[in-house]
């Protein structure tokens, strides 16, 4: 039996939606002709989504544990209520549907999946370990991939969790590679974390000798990592959630031009203000962070008259996970520190 390319067919509520809108899936395991059934063993959870539970568990492991089986439970999927967002997965294939036996893919090969787990129908049977600090959770479980869904292999020369966790945000240091060109000024809000690092290690390599790369950064951590691995060219301490304290520093560093292009990584709301203040008139922002209202950030460029151009953080551009996976081939630096940071 075929089901539609794009999930449909597994959509319980409400009819008509696909998955990813849908407010309950089918996770069951009876696969059908063109899905891909894999056995998971590590999810990886968006980084807006996991802080959320964190926050909300109290950095219980035992309750985070149980709200992310409740969720998939009710759901069939790993969607986060309040975030809309879920993540992604590594793990073997179990058994690939017969219309697609033609895919450069065998049983046993080891994937990571490259769409969200918010559409992504999931059985967890047991949780193994949360790893608090790597938004990484260990699990046994099953999950299936639509044949529309994109997956990357993993690759022998990185660690599988490292890969994982460079895949998940890969979507970011390639828009980058698309928007920063030579000359420009590019600000990088939340520049600490791991799509953060991958976005400035991009922008640095675009525009070292030409423009100016600023990382606004409200943790000192990790505002000390940027100086520490030279992934900027100006770093500030600067709450992203005012975007006054934000405008006023960025001003100052650009004698104020303010800037061609804003990344916005950060995984806290409110801080889509900060990220248009900072760039002028005509310039770009690129929300990749799945904490940034839409609403607030059309109306707030509105309300303060600035012509700009805002980009939804797709996480699927060609060819963004060789990109990101390269980075670390590239860089011994930035893959010690993702080899400190997620193994």
């Amino acid at each position: 039996m075929r089901g539609c390319p794009y999930g449909s067919h597994r959509v319980i509520e409400p009819t008509g939606f696909l998955p990813q809108a849908a407010v309950r899936i089918d996770n069951s395991t009876e696969l059908y002709d063109n899905e891909i059934l894999v056995d998971v063993e590590t999810l990886n959870v968006d980084s807006a989504s996991f802080t959320q539970i964190r926050e909300a568990c109290r950095d219980d492991e035992s309750r985070i544990s149980d709200m992310i089986m409740d969720i998939v439970k009710e759901k069939g999927k790993l969607q986060n209520p309040v975030t809309g967002s879920g993540g992604m997965f590594i793990g073997r294939i179990s058994r690939i549907g017969k219309d697609l036996l033609e895919r450069d893919l065998k049983v046993g090969d080891r994937i990571a999946s490259l769409v969200s787990l918010s559409l992504t129908p999931l059985r967890i049977e047991r949780i193994l370990k949360v790893h608090l600090e790597k938004d990484q959770v260990d699990i046994v479980g099953k999950a299936v991939l639509f044949e529309s869904g994109i997956y990357s292999k993993l690759p022998s020369d990185i660690p599988p969790k490292m890969a994982l966790a460079v895949l998940d945000v890969a979507g970011a240091p390639a828009q980058v590679n698309k928007l920063v060109e030579k000359g420009m000024n590019v600000a990088i809000l939340g520049g600490g974390g791991k799509s953060g690092v991958l976005c400035c290690y991009q922008a640095m390599k675009k525009c070292r000798d030409s423009g100016k790369v600023i990382v606004v950064e409200y943790s000192e951590e990790n505002a000390e990592r940027i100086r520490e691995h030279k992934l900027a060219h100006e770093v500030v301490i600067a709450d992203a959630t005012k975007p006054l304290e934000v405008y006023e520093k960025i001003k100052r560093l650009t004698e104020g031009n303010l800037c061609d292009v804003v990344i916005n990584n950060v995984n806290v709301p409110g801080t889509e203000m900060g990220s248009i203040l900072a760039v002028k008139n005509e310039g770009t922002v690129y929300f990749f962070s799945m904490a940034t209202s839409f609403t607030r950030a059309a109306l707030g460029a509105e309300g303060v008259g600035k012509d700009i151009t805002m980009i939804i953080g797709n996480g699927y551009t060609k060819g963004h996970a060789k990109l990101a996976l390269d980075i670390l081939r590239e860089s011994n630096e930035i893959r010690r520190l993702f080899q400190k940071l997620y193994i």
